[in-house]
C-alpha cells in the first residue's frame, strides 16, 4: 500500500465517523491551542517591551530608592527603609557625573485633572526637569517643551499627555488653557506624542510640571528618579553608571564593601527580570498544556482501540487478499496521525484568533511566529502517531482467520 492510498482510506474512515472525530480532537486543539496562544503571548510581549525599553536608549540608567521589580513584601520594606533620593542628589549627579551628557530627575503621584467642570481619574501628575521627557523618549507635539528658567523660577506651566486634552479640553486649541490639579492651577504650554497603551493601559494619562513646582505643592519628602545619558552612548555606559554610584554612595555615606542602599537599573535590568518572567510564565502554560495533550493522545488511542475493534472483520478481509502487517499498521498508524493533524490545525486556529481577541480587547500585542505554527502541527502529528502505536500494532498482528470469524 502507498502512502496515498493509506491517507486516502484514513480519510475516510474518520469522515465517516464525525462526531467521534471531532469528540477526540477536542484535547489535542485545547492543547496545540494553548501552545501557539503562551508563545503568541510570550513573543508579543517580548516584542513589545524591547521596542517600549529601547525607547529610552540603551545609554540611559535610573537611580532610585525602590527596585521597579519587587518580588514579595520583605524585598518591599526592605527598600522602604531605605533613605529617600532628594533633589541634591540629582544635582550632585548634574554637576559631578562627567560620563554623564544629560541627567534629569521624575517625581509623580496618581490625582485628579479637573477643567471647567469636568475631570480625569487616576492621572499621572509629574513633577520633571527640563531634560527629562526626552530621557523618557516623550516629544512634544504641540506647544513648548520645559526651559531651566521653568524650573528655576517654579512657573505654573504644564505639558499634557494625549488624554487629559481628548478627554476635558478637546475640542479647541490646549495651548494657553488652564487646568486645575489639587485645586492648583497650571497653564497649558505644550502637549506630548500620543504614546498609546500598554496592557491595556493609556500611557497619555498624565501631566507634568516644573520639579521646583512640584515639590512646593506637595512637599519634598517623596523619593526623586533620577535619570542619565552616559557621554559616549553605550560604550561609556559602565563609566558612567560607575561614576554616579560612587557619587551616590559618598553622598549615602556607604561604607566600603556594603552594598548600595539604592537601585541603579538599566534597560538590560529589565530585559533580563522580563525574559525570567516570561520564560516561567510559557513553562508554567506549557506545562498544563502537555497535560492536555496526554489527555488528547489517550483519547485518541482509546478510540482508535474501539475502532480496531469495529473493524477486525474489514482487517480481515484485507489480510486474506495480500495485506501485510506493515500496510495495516501504515494504515492506523496514519488514520491516527491525521486526526491529530487535523486537530492540530485547528488548534493553531484557535490559538491565532484567541490571541487576536485579547489584542482588540485588552490591547496586548501578539506576535504568530511561522515556526510557532509548524512546532504546533508537528507535536499534534506527533502526539497521534505515538498514542496510535499501540492500537495500529494490535490491529497489524491480528490473525487472518480469526478476524474473518469477527461478528459484524
Amino acid at each position: 500500500m502507498n502512502y496515498t492510498e493509506a491517507l486516502k482510506l484514513a480519510l475516510q474512515s474518520l469522515w465517516g465517523n464525525k462526531l467521534r472525530t471531532v469528540l477526540t480532537l477536542l484535547g489535542v486543539m485545547m492543547a496545540v491551542a494553548s501552545l501557539i496562544m503562551v508563545i503568541t503571548l510570550v513573543q508579543g510581549a517580548r516584542v513589545f517591551i524591547s521596542t517600549k525599553l529601547s525607547g529610552y536608549g540603551a545609554d540611559v540608567f535610573t537611580v532610585t530608592r525602590m527596585s521597579s521589580v519587587i518580588i514579595g513584601p520583605d524585598d518591599y520594606f526592605r527598600f522602604h527603609k531605605r533613605k529617600v533620593i532628594g533633589i541634591e542628589d540629582y544635582k550632585a549627579i548634574h554637576d559631578q557625573c562627567a560620563q554623564c551628557s544629560e541627567v534629569g530627575a521624575m517625581v509623580d503621584k496618581s490625582t485628579n485633572v479637573v477643567y471647567n467642570g469636568h475631570s480625569s481619574n487616576n492621572s499621572d501628575m509629574r513633577g520633571v526637569t527640563s531634560t527629562m521627557l526626552s530621557l523618557i523618549n516623550i516629544d512634544v507635539a504641540l506647544g513648548r517643551g520645559f526651559t531651566q528658567a521653568d524650573d528655576d523660577h517654579a512657573t505654573h506651566a504644564a505639558i499634557v499627555g494625549a488624554d487629559i486634552v481628548d478627554n476635558l479640553i478637546s475640542p479647541g486649541d490646549p495651548i494657553g488653557k488652564e487646568i486645575r490639579v489639587d485645586g492648583v492651577p497650571y497653564i497649558i504650554v505644550g502637549v506630548g506624542e500620543r504614546q498609546g497603551k500598554t496592557l491595556g493601559a493609556s500611557q497619555d494619562n498624565w501631566v507634568a510640571v516644573p520639579i521646583s513646582t512640584y515639590q512646593q505643592i506637595y512637599g519634598y519628602n517623596d523619593s526623586v528618579d533620577i535619570y542619565a545619558r552616559s557621554q559616549a552612548g553605550a560604550l561609556s555606559m559602565q563609566a558612567a553608571e560607575d561614576e554616579a554610584r560612587v557619587i551616590m554612595r559618598t553622598r549615602r555615606h556607604v561604607a566600603p564593601g556594603v552594598e548600595d542602599d539604592f537601585e541603579l537599573e538599566t534597560n538590560d535590568t529589565f530585559l533580563d527580570l522580563a525574559g525570567q518572567f516570561l520564560g516561567l510564565f510559557a513553562w508554567v502554560v506549557l506545562g498544563l498544556a502537555s497535560i492536555s495533550l496526554v489527555v488528547g493522545g489517550i483519547v485518541i488511542m482509546n478510540i482508535m482501540l474501539v475502532s480496531v475493534t469495529e473493524r477486525t472483520r474489514e482487517i480481515g478481509v484485507r489480510k486474506a487478499l495480500g495485506a501485510k502487517q506493515r500496510d495495516v499498521l501504515l494504515q492506523f498508524l496514519i488514520e491516527s496521525g491525521t486526526m491529530a493533524l487535523i486537530g492540530g490545525a485547528f488548534g493553531i486556529l484557535m490559538g491565532v484568533v484567541v490571541g487576536k481577541l485579547i489584542t482588540i480587547v485588552v490591547g496586548f500585542p501578539t506576535s504568530v511566529p511561522i515556526w510557532a505554527v509548524f512546532l504546533g502541527l508537528f507535536v499534534a502529528t506527533a502526539t497521534g502517531i505515538f498514542f496510535g502505536v499501540y492500537p495500529a500494532s494490535k490491529a497489524a498482528k491480528l490473525d487472518p482467520v480469526v478476524a474473518l470469524r469477527a461478528e459484524l
